[in-house]
């Protein structure tokens, strides 16, 4: 992987990955999500995010959507816990044109008071499709379970009380607060020179700056408290299915064992129909459409859960095979065979995964954005390759220990 980094004088890094494809991805990646929402802002990152396209000081809403669809460009959004992305998918020859509208719309944006009022009633039709779909809801307030008065807990799109409480003024504090270059990285992929690159992103970048004192710029702590309490609650929803997720606390994304964790949860429950709940669930017992297991690494903490739902009938039985297989991994090491297999599985995944282009961009801009350092693939898959059955049993019983377990559970 060939890839080069700048710093502007300003302070906004940049990235750039050559690559010899028609097509650029160019993009900003803000440090900045609702972990750095205050205590009466909750939503406020992802509301911004909406805001961004609803005009600048130099361009109606049209305009700005129409600026790279006429051209066969795309432009899209999207806010985490801890970022917000602003990125364009263009033909190479239209490169120079999504750079200075990703310029506009991050720096120059106006969060006029009339686009407030519509963009308020988008997201409110937000959150009532995602209340609807309990499958994707028990994540969120799951995260709440674990992660209790803290804003990493709380829900990215906010709630109804919140956002009517948001006014231009508001939004563009925030923006002030936390749209600072320090905390920005330009990243492109393409068939583009780098140094043509950085003389465009001087260019439409050269303004951006920090426009309150160092002692107003200071972010919310990111400090979670050390320990928390396991909590496991049942919660009555109008739905056919039972929903439950099982998980704790995990390593964080600068862990020196995330790679670790990444394997022990693909053997656990990852994409292959060869995973062990896959197999314990559905392929033996035939009790659910969907089991897995799913990690979510932030710069100081993480997620790690199983998720299924089934027939209220097969609740009790399924969480039952779910901590069998979660003892397995703590009291019985892998031998060299299964350990061998799990290592080729990771690994074409990998290999597979940075085919997508856009998600390979998407995610080196992150680790650069936290300060991780961007390490080839075979280095990588040097580190994966010298893991021992003991080490993954060791990391097993740290994380799957039922007294840490928190469970939340769907039901009618």
């Amino acid at each position: 992987m060939s890839y080069n980094i700048h710093t502007l004088s300003n302070g906004i890094r940049v990235l750039h990955l050559p690559d010899a494809m028609p097509i650029s991805y160019v993009g900003v990646a803000v440090d900045a999500g609702t972990r750095d929402e205050l205590l009466n802002e909750s939503g406020m990152a992802h509301f911004v995010e909406h805001l961004l396209f609803k005009g600048t000081k130099h361009r109606r809403s049209w305009h700005i959507i129409n600026r790279l669809e006429s051209v066969g460009g795309q432009l899209d959004a999207y806010t985490t816990k801890e970022e917000t992305y602003i990125y364009a998918t263009v033909p190479n020859e239209y490169t120079d044109r999504a750079l200075e509208l990703l310029a506009d719309v991050v720096l120059n944006s106006t969060f006029p008071e009339s686009e407030l009022e519509k963009e308020r009633d988008v997201v409110l039709d937000e959150i009532q499709s995602y209340n609807d779909s309990p499958s994707e809801l028990i994540y969120d307030e799951f995260e709440e379970l674990l992660f209790p008065h803290d804003p990493i807990g709380r829900n990215i799109l906010g709630t109804e009380q919140s956002l009517e409480s948001f006014t231009s003024e508001r939004v563009q504090q925030f923006v002030r607060r936390n749209y600072t270059p320090d905390r920005m990285v330009v990243f492109a992929m393409g068939n583009i020179k780098f140094d043509w690159l950085i003389k465009r992103i001087e260019k439409y970048f050269h303004n951006a700056q920090c426009t309150m004192h160092n002692s107003q710029l200071k972010s919310i702590s990111r400090q979670l408290p050390k320990s928390y309490i396991p909590v496991h609650r049942t919660t009555p929803r109008d739905t056919y299915q039972a929903h439950c997720i099982i998980g704790n606390r995990t390593i964080s994304m600068t862990s020196p064992e995330r790679l670790t964790m990444l394997l022990l949860n693909n053997i656990l429950g990852g994409p292959n129909m060869s995973s062990r709940l896959n197999l314990a669930l559905r392929e033996r017992n035939g009790l659910c459409y969907t089991i897995e297991s799913n990690l979510t690494n932030y710069t100081d903490t993480g997620v790690w859960n199983i998720y299924f739902g089934c027939d209220p009938r097969n609740l009790a039985k399924a969480q039952r095979l779910c901590m069998q297989q979660l003892e397995l991994l703590c009291s019985t090491p892998l031998n060299d065979n299964q350990l061998s297999i799990a290592k080729r599985q990771l690994r074409g995944q990998v290999l597979i995964g940075n085919q997508n282009k856009e998600n390979l961009i998407l995610g080196l801009s992150k680790a650069y954005l936290h300060g991780l350092e961007l390490k080839p693939d075979s280095e990588h898959f040097q580190f994966i390759d010298s893991l021992t059955p003991s080490d993954l049993q060791s990391l097993a019983q740290r994380t799957f220990n039922p007294d840490q377990l928190s469970t939340l559970i769907y039901t009618e």
